[in-house]
């Protein structure tokens, strides 16, 4: 058994080291996603279950399944827009050098939008401790959409 242990450490350790390397500055920022994407969807259950607890026998508050699913699929459709957006940055780096542009950065539009949802994850961790009853300091929120916006701005040519 700890043979077949070391094995599947082994191999998860090559995987994480290519992707690692593939990825480069967006591989610790991915990671960092789905932390909060874990965190958002713990918080967002917590806070209906908060709300139920306020409202009893109110149907528009509470957690439920079917907001459980369109939570994650969410999530999966947000890492599927990273993943375009990582081929972009592919194919304009391959496109570039076959016409001979030097293109300098090769995660401009995966980094943006990684960043993207690192902040529109935390905003909704921070919204769904509110809806808890904590004392959300509204500065902070200010702060992430400035942030938030300021990505959005740069995505959009600096407008």
């Amino acid at each position: 058994m700890e043979k077949y242990l070391t094995l599947f450490q082994l191999i998860l350790a090559g995987i994480i080291a290519w992707l690692s390397n593939k990825l480069g500055i967006l591989f610790p920022l991915l990671g960092i996603l789905c932390i909060f994407m874990a965190v958002d969807y713990i918080t967002g259950m917590l806070a209906s279950k908060s709300e139920s607890l306020d409202h009893p026998g109110d149907p528009a508050y509470g957690w439920n399944s079917k907001k459980g699913a369109k939570g994650i699929l969410k999530k999966v459709a947000y890492m599927c827009v990273i993943a375009a957006a990582i081929a972009l940055d592919y194919l304009i780096v391959m496109l570039a050098g076959r016409i001979g542009l030097d293109v300098h950065s090769s995660v401009f539009f995966g980094l943006l939008v990684t960043c993207w949802y690192i902040l529109n994850e935390l905003l909704s961790i921070i919204e769904n401790a509110g809806r808890m009853g904590a004392d959300v300091p509204e500065w902070l929120l200010r702060y992430i959409a400035v942030l938030k916006d300021k990505i959005d701005k740069e995505g959009n040519g600096g407008e």
